[in-house]
């Protein structure tokens, strides 16, 4: 009879442990599927931060070029009317700031995603230039309204 007792504890424990296991194992397997799902839904909200994080900065930036093309537009008809000696001056200078603004666009329209570290790095060296154009235009329109 301490056999049978003892057979039956031991295999008590052992089908115990291998139920236990199995359930253990199940709730591992489905924890880890939870996990993925959550890093999916996380994945895909960074991505669409990402995407908007792009077009909004480039509606911005392409309003800081209209911007721009408009002081420049301004300057061009300042200089028709004006009879100094520096108008050739100011005609290379509108046409240097013109040629900044319009590679700013270009290089702007032509940008390629590339992950988001080249995105970061391409939205920091775009608004340097952009902020160093933006002094260009304002400098010469000081320029050009203190000689006059």
């Amino acid at each position: 009879m301490k056999k049978s007792i003892l057979v039956f504890a031991v295999t008590t424990l052992i089908i115990g442990s291998t139920l236990t296991s199995c359930n253990t194992t199940a709730e591992k397997v489905e924890n880890a599927e939870e996990k993925v799902t959550e890093a999916n839904v996380d994945l895909d909200k960074a991505n669409k931060e990402y995407i908007e994080e792009i077009v909004k900065y480039r509606v911005e930036k392409a309003e800081a070029i209209a911007a721009n093309e408009k002081s420049i537009a301004e300057f061009k008809a300042r200089i028709e009317k004006d009879k100094k000696g520096a108008k050739a001056e100011y005609v290379a200078k509108v046409a240097e700031l013109e040629k900044k603004n319009t590679d700013m666009k270009y290089k702007m329209d032509n940008y390629k995603e590339e992950g988001k570290e080249g995105w970061i790095l391409f939205r920091d060296e775009f608004t340097h230039d952009m902020i160093e154009l933006a002094k260009a235009v304002n400098e010469f329109n000081v320029n050009n309204t203190n000689t006059k």
